[in-house]
């Protein structure tokens, strides 16, 4: 298997799960019980917060530990909502992730308003139409680091400038940038960040909520007071141990990300441009992540070659893991305004520091294949893709 849809998930890393281990069999104490054998796991979990702080650039009691980005970002934009009544407005992108525009489309249907800002054809965000959507109701602005299917940047300390200009709070899903780009928190006017530990080698079913000590937090679970009283349930304490170590491992290989996996991706990119004519990559080039590829291949339908590339071992997606299965179109790709036909063709590979020069050989041997085989398939019409250059 040649694994290259790193934006959905990543292999846990060998490191991370032997240490989470004596958390899972002898070390298995309640971190809130006040007996010796339970400060194993209180002080594995102060470890881990110190090693996600050191990654995003915070102080370690900025860091509540979740279940997942997905609860981290519904609950930021909670508890805007509940500082002021009198602020029912939110302000958003079009292209965020599911986790912050889904929850935005629910509270919109129950009362509150949303303003889903545009992108342009190649996903970057206008600054000036973000700054004129807000509004004197505004509870606060929501923009990911980076997209999960284009590894289009947004500028977050931009972003971040604008919205304390007008006295609104700011969130950003940063899931997808940890680990990937350098992140200070501690120099950005940013109240909420999102992170997750699977999209960095870590385990599933974590995440974590930066929250400025200078913002005020109202928590969306009540209970028992856990995570000093801003998260409550009981610590998933093997799984906030993996994500501790993925960070410090994370933090370690900033820079072979930055070099070799920058590398990796945009010889990937260039092959499949020389080789499979009418692909063009979706998004900026330039102000990306390292690691995303967005390609639209003319004449191919994106289910039909994500069928093929499985049987010859290689994994990718048509777009974000929580809709693939869904057969629906890519709602990122639409808000850029790219036609359908590319829309329909558009592939997303991403790549991790696991990934090896063999395994991307390999894949560039197998994928012009595959869509030569499916354009003769589709008849000559494919071969020509003019549509799709639109």
């Amino acid at each position: 298997m040649i694994y290259l849809d790193n934006n959905a998930t990543t292999q846990l890393d060998p490191a991370v799960l032997e240490e989470m281990l004596p958390f899972l069999t002898t070390a298995y104490g309640n971190p809130s019980s006040g007996y010796g054998f339970a400060a194993a796991a209180r002080d594995a979990i102060h470890l881990a917060r110190e090693r996600v702080a050191a990654l995003v650039g915070c102080e370690p009691g900025e860091i509540v530990f979740t279940s997942g980005g997905t609860e981290a970002s519904n609950a930021a934009l909670h508890s805007a909502l509940q500082l002021d009544a009198q602020r029912r407005h939110i302000v958003t992108t079009a292209v965020e992730h599911s986790a912050t525009y889904r929850y935005c489309e629910h509270l919109a249907k129950h009362g509150y308003s949303v303003t889903f800002v545009a992108v342009d054809r190649d996903g970057n965000l206008d600054l000036a139409a973000l700054e004129k959507a807000i509004r004197p109701d505004t509870a606060i602005v929501s923009a990911m680091w980076a997209n999960n299917e284009t590894g289009v940047l947004f500028p977050i300390e931009q972003i971040a400038d604008v919205a304390r200009g007008q006295r609104v709070l700011f969130h950003t899903d940063a899931v997808q940038a940890a680990g990937k780009v350098p992140m200070r928190l501690r120099d950005v006017s940013v109240q909420y960040a999102s992170f997750s530990a699977h999209k960095l080698h870590g385990p599933k079913g974590v995440g974590a909520l930066y929250l400025s000590r200078r913002a005020v937090f109202r928590p969306m679970l009540i209970g028992g007071g856990q995570e000093d009283g801003r998260r409550s349930g009981t610590e998933n304490v093997a799984a906030i141990v993996g994500f501790g170590k993925a960070a410090e491992l994370a933090a370690n290989s900033l820079g072979e990300m930055q070099a070799r996996v920058r590398a990796t991706r945009d010889r990937f990119e260039d092959v499949l441009l020389r080789e499979v004519p009418d692909t063009f990559v979706n998004g900026n080039r330039e102000a990306r992540v390292p690691n995303t590829a967005s390609l639209s291949f003319a004449g191919i339908e994106a289910q039909a070659a994500l069928m093929l590339l499985d049987q010859q071992g290689i994994c990718c997606s048509a777009g974000s893991a929580c809709h693939t299965a869904s057969l629906q179109p890519s709602r990122v790709l639409a808000a850029m305004q790219l036609n359908e036909e590319r829309i329909n063709g558009s592939l997303r590979f991403s790549f991790s520091r696991l990934n090896t020069d063999a395994e991307v050989d390999r894949a560039l041997q197998i994928i012009p294949r595959a869509m030569g085989k499916l354009r003769a398939l589709a008849g000559p019409r494919a071969s020509r893709g003019e549509s799709l250059a639109v």
